[in-house]
């Protein structure tokens, strides 16, 4: 009896960590919209790209490093390269593959997105929340998902 009432409170954490996940992300892309930028999964392959002073990666590796699920990366980078923010070139040795990077165009909109995404992610993430409470969530997420990466968004 004591697994069966541990499995449902483990069932309905996850219950409203989907939810909750929805919501935020629903939340924080109609910001986006409402101030005329893209979508999150923009900003997402914007900012991997910007990483170390920009770097090119292959499309696989890019989808590994990603937040969204990347189960249409060839489309969303097709959208990205035809809004001149991402170029791809031929992979030296390699005629097949391709490398993705960033362009001059690419690293302004991710600067002009971040302010708006981190007050977006603030607002529907912390507003509600006392500092402890955030550092608590924070912690168990941690436990479940692993660890952030250092200078996540900027």
């Amino acid at each position: 009896m004591a697994e069966e009432k541990r499995i449902d409170k483990v069932l309905q954490v996850w219950v409203r960590l989907i939810r909750a996940s929805d919501k935020v992300v629903r939340n924080v892309e109609a910001t986006l919209k409402a101030k005329d930028f893209p979508p999150i999964a923009w900003y997402d392959v914007l900012l991997e790209l910007s990483r170390e002073g920009g770097r090119k990666l292959r499309p696989v590796e890019l989808e590994k490093e990603l937040l969204v699920a990347q189960y249409n990366l060839s489309r969303l980078l097709d959208r990205l390269e035809a809004a001149h923010l991402i170029e791809r070139t031929a992979c030296q040795g390699d005629g097949r593959g391709q490398m993705i990077a960033l362009t001059a165009e690419g690293r302004a909109m991710q600067k002009r997105m971040w302010p708006i995404l981190r007050d977006a992610v603030e607002e529907h993430v912390a507003a509600n929340l006392p500092e402890r409470d955030i550092e608590q969530l924070a912690k168990l997420l941690g436990a479940i998902g692993g660890g952030l990466r250092p200078n996540s968004c900027s």
